[in-house]
């Protein structure tokens, strides 16, 4: 399996969607799917019923898995592209940044 260009607690901007133009932070990455849940994009409403767990019920608001290739990575507050650099364990997530790399993490 590919490693993600997009890991969970990096800031992201949505580019394509509905919501485009926002940013959050992920809060999940389902690398199978090429899905990411962003806090406060792409919110939904679920209608559940009242149980143990959830003893009043009603509406629930959360976000909702849009795909990854609708974001991307904010460094220093612009969105760029990310690529990696070096081999095996030297492996290390780079921002492309006007024709130059610089290191991620």
């Amino acid at each position: 399996m590919a490693t993600s260009k997009i890991k969970k607690g990096d800031l992201v901007k949505v580019v394509a969607g509905k919501d485009n133009g926002k940013e959050g932070k992920v809060l999940s990455v389902d690398t199978k799917n090429h899905k990411v849940i962003v806090e406060g994009v792409n919110k939904v409403f679920k209608h559940s019923k009242p149980s143990m767990a959830n003893q009043q019920g009603g509406i629930i608001e959360k976000e909702a898995p849009i795909d990854i290739s609708n974001v991307m990575y904010l460094y220093k507050g612009t969105p760029v592209r990310v690529g990696f650099q070096g081999e095996g364990k030297d492996k290390k997530r780079v921002a492309k940044v006007g024709g130059k790399l610089e290191n991620i993490d």
